[in-house]
């Protein structure tokens, strides 16, 4: 959970990659996503590069998890360097065969 001027935010989960030395704020959404998803998600990467992230350490990284992605709205609405991503997830695993 994140506060600041008096309301509360949370991030559905928080990681810490030792190997790339940063945050990696994973964001789960059960419709499709939005331009709001991808503002939230910017939101939440500022917060942890402003006030979490040490000297050293690489930007956060921020992953969107949705039912239904769209790189047109993500391309439109986060600046060309942003290190969000948003990907569709699966409901069921592949059979084994296709594994």
């Amino acid at each position: 959970r994140i506060t600041f001027d008096g309301r509360h935010f949370r991030i559905d989960l928080v990681f810490y990659n030792y190997i790339l030395k940063c945050f990696v704020l994973i964001d789960l959404k059960i419709g499709d996503l939005t331009h709001q998803d991808l503002g939230q998600m910017q939101m939440y990467v500022n917060y942890y590069d402003r006030y979490e992230k040490i000297e050293g350490e690489n930007p956060t990284i921020g992953i969107l998890l949705c039912k239904q992605s769209d790189e047109a709205l993500v391309d439109l609405t986060l600046p060309e360097n942003a290190n969000i991503y948003a990907k569709e997830y699966k409901l069921y695993l592949p059979d084994k065969k296709l594994l």
